[in-house]
């Protein structure tokens, strides 16, 4: 996560509209699966459908359909981007389930997410309580309060209510939620060298930058959550690092005890940080991800 504050004037007098053609990486991403059931993969805010496709890959060889559809708006100029509500984030994942067809998607739908990404998917649970079988919440972020999270998180209140947040900008600084040092090397290489407007590899590995004004709709979208915890029965699994960098346990133990699932689990990771999709425990994140599933599943068949 960003450790350093960037001002931009040119951002919001600056037009344009989303791209109607994007790169299949940029559009989300789809597997076919035999009848162990779908599950929707949801990435993080300002993040990419590549964190994710590991861990499609994983749940695809154990017999599921994967569906990951690119948020709304990422991929696109962050003057763009940052105009984004989290309603309209939300609507991708929301569509992306009524888009599912029982005739050819037989069997369990399952909805996972990564950090703001674990809160949509909450969210569609508490949406479609009948259509949702369980919901796997990764390094759920409803507060930044990780170890590398920089003293000026706590001045970002001030910027929530005022008109300052459509100025501000985060610079993405290391270890960016890797502990793997290869994978961190890759990231470091465009992000150091990378520009506000730079879109050259944000399809790959994200956006560099942060802007502000979607921490706000980040704070939102944690408001509306905390008021449907409790009403949300859906069986869920929590999962994150002890050492997660961005968003400490705190936040999954929040879920864990505020939710109203009979059937909730939490499991800690201790060799990564906050991206465990791509870290270095990813592969143990997808099989626990399954076996939770299946257990889920055999449940509802009685």
């Amino acid at each position: 996560m960003p450790v350093k504050f960037w001002i931009d004037w040119r951002t919001r007098r600056s037009g344009g509209s989303p791209s109607p053609d994007r790169p299949a990486h940029e559009t989300g991403f789809s597997l076919n699966g035999r009848d162990a059931g779908t599950v929707i993969l949801v990435h993080g805010l300002t993040g990419t459908p590549q964190e994710m496709k590991g861990l499609g890959h994983l749940l695809h060889r154990q017999g599921y359909r994967v569906v990951c559809p690119r948020l709304a708006n990422h991929g696109e100029p962050i003057e763009i981007l940052q105009r984004t509500r989290w309603q309209e984030c939300y609507q991708s994942v929301r569509e992306t389930l009524l888009s599912l067809d029982a005739a050819h998607d037989p069997g369990p739908v399952f909805a996972a997410g990564l950090s703001m990404g674990a809160l949509l998917a909450l969210v569609l649970a508490d949406e479609f309580p009948n259509r949702i079988a369980g919901v796997s919440c990764l390094s759920p972020t409803l507060f930044y309060d990780g170890w590398n999270m920089p003293w000026s998180r706590h001045l970002l209140p001030l910027a929530y209510f005022t008109p300052l947040h459509h100025w501000f900008y985060f610079k993405e600084e290391p270890p960016y939620g890797i502990k793997n040092e290869a994978i961190r090397r890759r990231i470091h290489q465009y992000y150091e060298r990378a520009s506000l407007q730079d879109l050259g590899l944000v399809g790959q590995y994200g956006y560099p930058y942060f802007p502000v004004s979607l921490l706000c709709e980040l704070h939102a979208l944690v408001r509306h959550l905390k008021t449907r915890l409790s009403a949300i029965t859906t069986p869920v699994q929590l999962i994150q690092a002890e050492e997660d960098d961005m968003t400490s346990v705190k936040n999954s133990q929040f879920i864990y005890d505020r939710i109203g699932s009979a059937v909730k689990e939490l499991m800690l990771l201790h060799d990564s940080y906050h991206i465990i999709t791509v870290d270095q425990e990813r592969d143990l994140v997808g099989e626990r991800m399954g076996a939770f599933f299946l257990r889920v599943a055999a449940a509802k068949r009685g």
